[in-house]
């Protein structure tokens, strides 16, 4: 078994392969403090025939047992990847990606298992470079050494890799992967920081990079493993120079036109002319063909932006495309926004919910509730495309956790704003960037449904064109210029700073001169859009809409819960039949009463002010006779709360038998006259009626 080590924040990063998953390609096991996970990787050893792109796939897997824990539900074993394993097993896939050499085609498959759960919270981080790891010692050619660390930010100071208690009482929390030369990958969020302050932290995250770059390089070398042959494309000249002389003049004309369904059009025709020219012969070349043509496309793009500063649709490289804002724009809902920025579209929703709304979730950390959540759809006309309907994929669950980090920090605590709160944001149109749209579609959307957000936010996409040293950043990219250019960085904040990054990079890394640029290009851009925005809202809107619940708060004593509550819940369902209103009760006494109908909810509350009365000593009560017996009877004066009404205290005149007197359910007039130590009352008929006869002649 081959092994390494490094010292990271005082444990002890370890390495090793030899032992486990032998017959994949590669596999290595990371293991930091208690925490231990599987990486393997897996190719192919015959590229897949017709395929122009490789086809990866990186998978994150968390093992119940990891954590001393078996699945909760009704199937005991692991099913579908939680949410958690997909924004994971992207997070891994995103800075190994770029690292495989062109003309690589077969099939890999890399699978990081969690074996081993401990406090470190650190699991993705070690997914990253385990897989970096397993990659590094298979025959798969494998073109980098990727390191991987997490920082956290709590009151200024930086931590690297916090684990769960720190993660807590971070202000700021991102993973940061790349090489020992550059940064390949940023993701994170939280509260507001200066972009000052995220360069710092990134510029923390890459000296430790470094370090365990330097160590895989050790491991790698002891293992010293021969990677595959890979035949780079090969440029068809002839076929190059025919495509060029038939569609150079006319792609130069389609891809400045503005509207992308028009331009896109426009392309696809001349390449269908080109493929009927040019594809004659025995063999069909139409894949080639279109490659060809791919790369001229691209070449002149990315030219017309290096070399005019100008792109597809005619903007200048930190030019935003035009922006319409519309904020309650559906009658049945709690909030509602449409977003649009050029032709990107969302329609941003929220909904209100109570207590019983909030998402349970089971995972290895532990069992924890959700309370704001926000789902993000991409349904397939957004792009003019005829697809199935499924569940939502990879993408819309990144997406959508991207937009909903960037909100979370805003979002009042459940203490000041006692809701459940949904936004669901569904893209209507797509051309660059949904995922910033959702962001400022949702912000207008929560300030629409009255939910005190402290500030909007704001998000913007960022692109990057760079060839040796001519380096251009774009604000506010298109679809096309994500697809042909070299980095997608998006930036979302408010006008004080920033609450979520995410950082992807298609070619071999960026330097911190860039990332400098392009996050002051994104601050200028944000502060655009959230000058657009609040022309339509300026701030969230001073009462609820009229169809959101209204939650009312009421505190009880504990002892008087299971009142409340009933046998078997029996006296809360009655409240609720009765009112229809939704009732929540915590553990602590605290009562949560939601309904959109202000009297119902009174009443509710009445009912339980009614339910958790205690007597009072002196007041008079119109009781209900329960029980008779020979010295008295007892009568209940609230739900619950019995007294003795002896019988010399039931009439001035004298008594032989109570029954002589009184039945069992017949209402009587008493006072309290008493309350012992011990919570016992004693009742007056006579003093009641006294009270009450003084009272009649005043």
């Amino acid at each position: 078994m081959t092994k390494v080590e490094l010292e990271v924040k005082g444990k002890t990063l370890i390495i090793e392969t030899g032992l486990l998953a032998k017959q994949a390609d590669g596999s290595a096991v990371v293991r930091y403090g208690d925490t231990v996970v599987l990486a393997t990787a897996v190719a192919a050893k015959e590229a897949k025939k017709d395929l122009d792109f490789f086809p990866l796939r990186i998978d994150y897997q968390e093992k119940a047992y990891a954590a001393g824990k078996i699945p909760g539900g009704f199937f005991k074993r692991e099913g579908r990847p939680t949410e958690k394993e997909v924004l994971t097993s992207r997070l891994i896939d995103r800075p190994i990606r770029p690292l495989f050499p062109d003309g690589f085609y077969s099939e890999t498959q890399g699978i990081v298992s969690v074996l081993s759960y401990g406090d470190e919270n650190i699991a993705d981080v070690l997914g990253i470079v385990g897989m970096s790891a397993a990659l590094g010692v298979s025959d798969i050619p494998f073109e980098g050494v990727v390191g991987a660390v997490r920082v956290g930010i709590i009151e200024s100071s930086f931590v690297v890799n916090p684990d769960l208690k720190e993660t807590e009482e971070c202000d700021f929390n991102l993973v940061v992967a790349g090489t020992d030369e550059a940064v390949l990958m940023v993701e994170g969020g939280g509260l507001e920081i200066k972009e000052s302050t995220l360069l710092e932290a990134i510029d923390i995250a890459h000296k430790e990079i470094k370090r365990i770059v330097d160590i895989q390089k050790q491991f790698i070398k002891l293992i010293g493993k021969n990677k595959r042959p890979v035949a780079p494309p090969v440029i068809n000249k002839e076929l190059e120079n025919a495509v060029s002389n038939l569609s150079l003049e006319k792609i130069k004309g389609a891809v400045t036109i503005p509207d992308k369904l028009r331009r896109q059009e426009a392309l696809n025709n001349i390449l269908k002319e080109i493929i009927d020219v040019l594809n004659v012969g025995e063999n069909d070349i139409s894949r080639d063909i279109a490659n060809v043509f791919d790369g001229i496309e691209k070449t002149l793009v990315r030219n017309m932006i290096l070399e005019k500063n100008l792109r597809a649709d005619g903007r200048k490289p930190e030019e935003i495309r035009n922006i319409i804002c519309n904020v309650g724009i559906l009658p049945r809902t709690h909030g509602s926004a449409l977003f649009i920025r050029g032709e990107t579209q969302c329609l941003a929703v929220v909904t209100l919910g109570t207590s019983e709304d909030e998402q349970r979730i089971d995972s290895l950390e532990g069992e924890s509730k959700k309370t704001f959540m926000l789902h993000y759809n991409f349904p397939p006309f957004s792009v003019g495309e005829v697809k199935p309907l499924r569940s939502p994929g990879r993408r819309e669950i990144g997406h959508g956790m991207l937009a909903e980090r960037a909100l979370k920090a805003l979002i009042p605590q459940k203490s000041d704003f006692p809701y459940t709160i949904r936004i669901v944001a569904d893209i209507l149109e797509s051309n660059g960037s949904s995922s910033m749209a959702t962001v400022c579609g949702g912000s207008l959307a929560l300030m629409d449904a009255g939910v005190p957000i402290k500030t909007p936010v704001a998000g913007i996409a960022m692109g990057l064109i760079k060839e040796g040293e001519k380096v251009i950043i774009l604000t506010d990219i298109l679809g096309l210029e994500d697809h042909l250019g070299d980095m997608d960085f998006k930036v979302t904040g408010t006008e004080d700073g920033i609450t979520a990054f995410q950082m992807d990079v298609k070619i071999s890394g960026v330097s911190r001169q860039i990332m400098e640029q392009g996050l002051e290009q994104a601050r200028h851009g944000r502060l655009h859009i959230l000058g657009k925005m609040a022309e339509a809202l300026a701030g969230p809107r001073d009462n609820l809409a009229t169809h959101a619940p209204r939650i009312y708060n009421m505190k009880i004593k504990t002892d008087k819960i299971r009142d409340v509550i009933g046998t078997g819940g029996k006296v809360i369902r009655g409240i609720i039949e009765q009112t229809g209103v939704k009732i929540n009760i915590d553990d602590d006494g605290n009562i949560n009463i939601a309904s959109a109908d202000e009297t119902a909810a009174q009443k509710a509350m009445d009912i339980i002010k009614g339910i958790i009365a205690e007597a009072e000593l002196g007041r008079l009560y119109m009781g209900k006779v329960k029980r008779i017996m020979d010295f008295g009877a007892f009568v209940e004066i609230l739900p619950g709360t019995e007294g003795l009404l002896h019988i010399s205290q039931i009439s001035d005149r004298r008594i032989d038998k109570v029954s002589d007197v009184l039945k069992e359910g017949e209402e009587v007039l008493v006072k309290v006259i008493e309350i012992d130590k011990t919570g016992r009352i004693r009742l007056s008929r006579k003093e009641a009626e006294k009270e009450q006869l003084s009272k009649e002649s005043v």
